[in-house]
């Protein structure tokens, strides 16, 4: 099935591992893979080479300067790390992630997967951005998994799920999931009033305070109308408080 999941990969370090990811991609029919400011730029002989001709995911290849901007579209984002990180994020397998993407897609709601850099990982700040965290089970005595194998073993699952499957689009609802970017403005939107108001203080503790924040809200899967509710309460939040309201009058005792 084409159309799944995209494959993002977040400041690739090696062309060579670029193009054996888009190899593994298309073996299984993904086609959508974006990159994050791969260190060694774009386009990348050795990606081409070692991608042994997936020209149909190397030909689409879309460059983003920073992760926000790769997942802009997705309303579902999955990241994947070989550790626990300090957050309060759900953690799901490949088979489970598989089957959640199958059914967003089902619903005509896009999903993406996030891979991160070859020594590092994903950072917490790319993490802050998923929905989901998503961990490969793997022999806990030698746990060393190459970028390419990992985005197989992903886009393997996508692939049976969506083989074994006799899931059909359903009719759009009324309002759909927010998309990371709709996210993402409401979130500048209340950091911009939280900085104003002297919250986010002191300045040390603002980069972990907002990775809490933002996890908050991507946590909750909000919809597109309760994200335009929130930019409505943070807007009337901001403006002056009345001496009185309108309205009826308290409960009495």
């Amino acid at each position: 099935m084409r159309g799944g999941p995209a494959v993002v990969l977040v400041e690739p370090q090696l062309g060579e591992n670029i193009g054996t990811a888009a190899r593994a991609m298309l073996n299984f029919g993904l086609t959508d893979l974006r990159l994050v400011g791969p260190r060694d730029g774009w386009p990348n002989a050795k990606a081409v080479s070692a991608a042994a001709g997936a020209t149909d995911v190397l030909d689409g290849i879309q460059i983003f300067d920073t992760t926000a901007a790769a997942i802009a579209d997705l309303h579902h984002v999955f990241a994947t790390t070989a550790r626990q990180r300090c957050m309060l994020k759900q953690t799901t397998t490949p088979r489970q992630a598989a089957t959640e993407m199958l059914n967003h897609f089902a619903k005509r709601e896009r999903s993406g997967v996030l891979f991160g850099r070859e020594r590092t990982g994903l950072n917490n700040d790319d993490v802050t951005y998923a929905d989901k965290i998503l961990m490969i089970p793997i022999n806990p005595a030698y746990g060393s998994l190459n970028l390419a194998q990992a985005v197989a073993i992903i886009s393997y699952e996508w692939f049976q799920a969506s083989t074994n499957s006799c899931t059909s689009p359903v009719p759009e609802a009324v309002t759909a999931p927010a998309t990371q970017a709709e996210l993402e403005n409401f979130f500048r939107h209340l950091l911009a009033e939280l900085d104003g108001c002297g919250f986010l203080y002191p300045a040390e503790k603002r980069p972990a305070m907002t990775r809490n924040i933002r996890n908050i809200f991507q946590r909750a899967g909000l919809y597109q109308h309760e994200v335009q509710t929130l930019h409505g309460i943070v807007s009337e939040l901001s403006k002056p408080r009345k001496t009185t309201r309108n309205g009826p009058p308290a409960p009495q005792s």
